[in-house]
């Protein structure tokens, strides 16, 4: 199987990643709120998901250069795993917390939707802002750069390609990176938690299902990726993991 197949000069993982997965989710997620505001009226914890979704996949598309940077893209091959996952999956699991507020009425109060809505808002920046500074930094030469009103800083790292050529490239310290090797998966799951929390506790675990998923999945992720960078960049990595010790949380994970 292919990393980068394409059919009819189409490319395969961005039209079942970017185009049918993602869409198909923001357009049910509409429609169930809608379907939901047809028969009870408008309700505050269901806004708030269907507004922090939305937002989500806004910036998704905004910054969708960058994702192809990331592991879907460049390490997964276009089998049926990744697309049966990307066109049945993604629209189906990913949106049933939506499905479930059409039927199971949130009954979180308006402040406290205003809460979540304002948490989960800024979760989905910062999540941009930590993609946002990686992708500057590569684009951008270092000497020129700076984030938080500092010279970036980095840490050199070695990896050989498949015709035997060694190549030098720099891992990000600075910033965000600086905080947490995965920091962007920390504000990613806090977004998913504030529009799933949407529904309140009453309903129990149902609600959360999606953000329950999400996080084994970045759990499984960070693991996999540094089984990946450690084989690649070797003594690079293990320096890189000296100066930034933490995965997820600084000074807990």
């Amino acid at each position: 199987m292919e990393l980068h197949p394409r059919l009819l000069g189409v490319d395969v993982k961005q039209l079942t990643n970017c185009r049918i997965g993602l869409m198909l989710w923001q357009w049910l997620v509409l429609s169930h709120f809608f379907a939901a505001y047809h028969l009870h009226g408008f309700n505050e914890g269901h806004f708030a998901s269907t507004l922090l979704q939305t937002v989500y996949l806004y910036k998704f598309y905004h910054w969708e250069t960058g994702y192809f940077n990331t592991l879907d893209i460049t390490l997964d091959r276009a089998g049926y795993y990744l697309c049966w996952g990307c066109i049945v999956w993604v629209p189906s699991f990913y949106t049933f917390h939506s499905y479930y507020f059409v039927k199971n009425i949130p009954q979180v109060h308006p402040i406290t939707a205003v809460l979540l809505s304002i948490v989960g808002l800024a979760s989905i920046y910062f999540n941009y802002d930590v993609d946002r500074q990686k992708e500057l930094f590569k684009t951008r030469p270092s000497k020129d750069f700076k984030i938080w009103g500092k010279k970036a800083a980095s840490v050199k790292a070695s990896y050989k390609l498949k015709n035997g050529t060694m190549k030098e490239t720099e891992l990000l310290i600075s910033g965000w990176w600086g905080v947490a090797r995965k920091i962007n998966y920390t504000f990613e799951l806090g977004a998913a938690y504030c529009w799933c929390a949407g529904a309140g506790i009453q309903f129990g675990l149902w609600p959360f299902l999606y953000s329950f998923f999400l996080t084994i999945l970045l759990l499984h992720r960070i693991y996999r990726d540094e089984d990946k960078c450690t084989t690649k960049y070797g003594k690079g990595w293990n320096e890189y993991c000296k100066k930034v010790p933490y995965r997820l949380l600084p000074y807990i994970f």
